[in-house]
């Protein structure tokens, strides 16, 4: 039986260093933006794609009105024409050139495209635009297979069909499903810009090559490529700058986490208007700052013009980050299992207003966190832009000298979080500051009010951990002593391991290569059994079967939709 734990003869109430008011900042006045008027950064399809999204309605009309009124015989007598006049140029070495240059026609040409796009889109973790692009294909081959089937027109007659063929005729299958698949390519792993028109003019090429070996070999009527063509090119336009615009998902492949938005061109124009409007600031600068150490937001250091200039500390979040956030804790809940009071946010206009909140709650309480400036919306329930204060000057604790002054106001700021019934689920290097011996918490995002006692456990742990990293368990746990009792840090060390310490923390504590965990375990006078915090549910259960079954049933469908498509 562990003996009963005794409160330190001595406890200490540490008192936080007092730090400078934050700068006065000016501010002009502010201008709401009238009814009617778009975002500073609004959701848009450009022309081009209101062109295409144009055609591609004409082409419906069009074949609703052939069937209604049953004037396919028209159509098919001038298309009869044209193929006849390109049949008298047919020579042998003409019919060996178009047999090659319809390969991508044909069924293993665009099965070979679709698995290539989507092998690409996951080797690079593209999830957003790998999901686009099954659910394009998918509606693609759908809509115009039921078309086909609704229309029934024949090939061609009365000229020789040399290649191969199957099915009704109107629209051209296969150069709908090659159009999408090629324009879906081209938008989910071309870059936008110089590259991404190339690559549209390199396509337009394919396409044109392609019909024309159709039209040569009798395959198609010409009315059936170009409807085939401008329905295959639309949906994927459409698709990709609505659910994919290049603002918000770009294509890059310089390094860098998904998560860092682009803050240059029509975005940090966008930035800097809605801060201007919105909160009174001229901006003369915005910079991604200290991108290493953050996975969930784009940190932005931002020079807002007056006298002197100062910095504001802008946090940059998008319904992109809200998804990630999503997925990656159903993952976590299928690997691990559900932690005790984790929940996803399911807006992100919900998860700035809430950090702003806990933000300004812990500003209430005296803690050492920055002042909140206010909340700037770039697009409505898309992006938003959480400003506080910029501790300019401040380095991560990782990085800087700290003693015992600075000991205590970190294990202040857990003591203080306990008393008004808070924690900061991500306690980390990165998110503890220091500047002229006062330290500083940031990212309160994934705060909670009135959390679980183990929570908050593992907040102590955390922060033990991370004062260890410049110092050493010793110093750190007789510090602790003046603050918190042998019993709390052994339930805080009980409730801490792996899956509970921030990604970043793991990872300097193997480059230290010591265990800093093991040397604290090894200092408590006693220690309590782990405490259980995951656990098979029927919950879990459930939605790991359904995972999987989904996942396969997706696969087969799409697989099956494309060989088992008459191509």
């Amino acid at each position: 039986m562990a003996p009963q734990p005794q409160a330190p003869p001595h406890q200490v109430r540490a008192v936080p260093v007092p730090r400078p008011a934050a700068p006065e900042i000016e501010r002009v006045r502010r201008r709401r933006r009238p009814s009617g008027e778009p975002p500073p950064l609004p959701r848009h399809l450009n022309a081009s794609g209101k062109w295409w999204l144009g055609l591609s309605v004409l082409v419906v009309v069009a074949w609703v009105v052939v069937l209604v009124t049953n004037s396919v015989r028209v159509v098919d007598v001038a298309d009869t024409r044209v193929l006849q006049a390109i049949a008298d140029l047919r020579t042998p070495w003409l019919t060996r050139a178009a047999r090659v240059a319809g390969v991508l026609a044909t069924a293993a040409g665009v099965f070979v495209i679709w698995q290539a796009n989507l092998l690409v889109l996951v080797v690079l973790r593209r999830w957003r635009h790998l999901f686009v692009t099954v659910g394009v294909g998918l509606v693609v081959v759908g809509v115009a297979s039921a078309m086909a089937s609704g229309l029934r027109r024949p090939r061609p007659y009365g000229i020789e069909i040399l290649g191969s063929w199957a099915g009704f005729s109107m629209p051209s299958l296969p150069m709908t499903v090659i159009s999408a698949f090629l324009v879906s390519m081209a938008y989910s792993l071309v870059p936008a810009g110089r590259y991404r028109t190339t690559a549209k003019w390199v396509i337009a090429g394919l396409l044109l090559i392609t019909a024309l070996s159709r039209l040569y070999l009798a395959q198609d009527h010409p009315t059936d490529v170009l409807s085939g063509v401008i329905f295959g090119v639309a949906v994927p336009v459409a698709a990709f700058r609505l659910l994919t615009p290049n603002d918000v998902y770009p294509v890059r492949y310089h390094r860098g986490r998904t998560a860092h938005l682009d803050v240059t061109g029509a975005r940090g124009e966008a930035i800097a208007r809605a801060l201007q409007d919105q909160l009174g600031l001229i901006v003369g600068e915005i910079k991604p700052f200290n991108l290493a150490g953050s996975g969930g937001s784009t940190p932005l250091r931002i020079t807002v013009k007056g006298d002197p200039e100062t910095y504001v500390f802008g946090k940059l979040y998008a319904a992109t980050h809200v998804r990630s956030d999503r997925w990656y804790k159903l993952g976590r809940t299928l690997l691990y299992g559900r932690l005790e009071d984790e929940q996803p946010f399911h807006s992100v206009r919900r998860l700035v207003q809430y950090e702003d909140y806990v933000l300004r709650l812990l500003s209430d309480a005296a803690l050492p966190v920055a002042h909140p400036l206010g909340i700037v919306e770039i697009t409505p329930e898309r992006e938003y832009l959480l400003v506080n204060e910029f501790f300019d000057g401040a380095r991560e604790i990782g990085e800087a000298e700290i003693d015992d002054n600075v000991i205590d106001q970190g294990l202040f700021v857990v003591r203080r979080m306990w008393e008004i019934g808070l924690a900061h689920r991500d306690i980390k290097p990165a998110n503890v500051m220091v500047r002229d011996d006062t330290l500083f918490l940031i990212d309160t995002a994934f705060a909670e009010v009135r959390p679980s006692p183990w929570r908050q456990a593992v907040d102590l742990a955390n922060m033990m951990l991370v004062l260890g990293l410049r110092t050493s368990a010793e110093q750190v746990y007789e510090r602790a002593r003046r603050q918190f009792s042998d019993e709390e840090i052994a339930e805080a060390f009980a409730a801490t391991r792996g899956l509970t310490m921030p990604t970043q923390l793991r990872r300097m504590l193997r480059q230290q290569g010591r265990d800093l965990h093991g040397d604290f375990l090894r200092l408590l006078p006693y220690r309590l059994p782990p405490i259980p915090i995951q656990r098979w549910t029927w919950r879990r259960v459930i939605l790991t079967i359904a995972v999987l079954f989904g996942g396969i049933m997706a696969a087969f469908l799409v697989i099956g939709t494309v060989l088992g498509s008459p191509l």
